[in-house]
């Protein structure tokens, strides 16, 4: 049965390796992209001072929407429970568009952009640099990804398989990498003991991943958790169109009531990470473990603040649960920042799985041609 595993494990790895080497690296790149990015710009995320009252919310949101277009406006503000950070507003387009102000003085502090160095290994990640077709033309990119990540399912279990040791000293052996052995025995436990140590993680990543490639795999995947899934599961709130928001600011502010909703979720919701506020509803992230996305939502009256709904995380439908958890597992952050670390070190040695498994098929293959010529 072995045989049958070790060829379905090398078969599988030659035409796939290269590929799963940039999708592990790619991905382990954009581990701790806010981070870096975080600290690239600390003058977006950041104040200069912190001082004793911020301002109101709806006048902050009031001073950047009188800077927009008007087929621009003002979707959200996100306020962090770190007196430090900057408030981040949404807008309405483009996608995820954003700037940041300063709580303390008014000043916009400027937009959000994705550094382009990220933005290319997003894009890579995901698509091999491809993009979608307009014309409705098969997506390559994302084809060959989705592939890929579900061979690498089947080279993982395969190679699993293959590893299992029969004595107690072969596994003991199995879990070591040698350093002063020469470099194939380096490699060759590298990759033996790379393997085993990331594998719970990089079967993991790909099964999540795979939600993102393939319509039928996400649908049986929702399944599996007793959920059904339409075309409309995966779609975000949308903003309002720029014309009816431009009409309602002539008639009142929008955002007159913002404050008095935040400060009704803050006295609510003590040690919350961040408050979203928008027009008529208001999420509370908070700072645990497990869904990263897990939040509690608020409905809520636009003229007077007046709170009028209420819907707990645990009381919100599975669909945006499963959503939710697939997204923090397949970016380890679902345990914080050990987890997070972890899965960046699987990530980098799911990269250098291929490349080791080139590297001691080559010198086996001319290893055998060696000797046969020697005969």
């Amino acid at each position: 049965m072995k045989k049958i595993f070790r060829q379905i494990h090398l078969w599988l790895s030659i035409p796939f390796g290269l590929i799963i080497s940039i999708l592990c690296l790619s991905g382990g790149v954009l581990v701790f992209e806010n981070e870096i990015t975080e600290w690239l710009r600390h003058d977006l995320y950041y104040v200069k001072q912190v001082k004793a009252t911020p301002l109101p919310v709806g006048e902050l949101a009031e001073r950047v929407a009188a800077t927009l277009p008007d087929s621009v406006s003002v979707t959200g503000i996100s306020i962090s429970s770190d007196p430090a950070r900057a408030y981040k507003v949404n807008l309405s387009k483009p996608r995820r568009a954003s700037v940041y102000i300063d709580p303390y003085t008014g000043e916009i502090k400027g937009k959000y952009e994705r550094v382009p160095f990220f933005t290319t290994m997003f894009k890579l990640h995901r698509w091999l640099l491809d993009s979608m077709k307009p014309d409705g033309n098969i997506f390559w990119g994302k084809m060959i990804v989705g592939v890929s990540t579900l061979m690498f399912v089947f080279v993982l279990i395969s190679g699993m398989m293959v590893w299992i040791p029969r004595t107690a000293k072969a596994l003991k052996n199995s879990l070591k990498i040698s350093v002063s052995k020469g470099w194939r025995r380096f490699w060759y436990d590298l990759h033996i003991a790379g393997g085993l140590y990331a594998f719970i993680f990089l079967l993991a990543m790909s099964l999540t991943g795979l939600t993102w490639s393939f319509g039928w795999y996400r649908t049986g995947f929702y399944k599996v958790f007793g959920v059904e899934t339409n075309s409309n599961t995966a779609q975000s709130h949308s903003g309002h169109g720029g014309n009816s928001r431009t009409k309602e600011k002539r008639q009142h502010s929008p955002y007159a009531s913002w404050q008095k909703v935040y400060e009704q979720l803050e006295t609510l919701n003590p040690g919350y990470k961040q408050i979203t506020i928008s027009n008529g509803t208001a999420n509370v992230l908070f700072n645990r473990f497990g869904n990263q996305r897990a939040s509690d939502r608020y409905h809520f009256n636009p003229r007077n603040g007046e709170i009028t709904e209420t819907t707990l995380y645990k009381e919100s439908d599975k669909s945006g649960k499963i959503r939710g958890w697939i997204y923090s597992v397949h970016v380890g952050s679902w345990g914080g920042m050990f987890t997070r670390i972890l899965s960046f070190i699987a990530a980098l040695i799911g990269g250098t799985l291929p490349l080791t498994g080139y590297y001691l098929w080559i010198r086996k293959k001319t290893a055998r041609s060696a000797r046969k010529r020697k005969r």
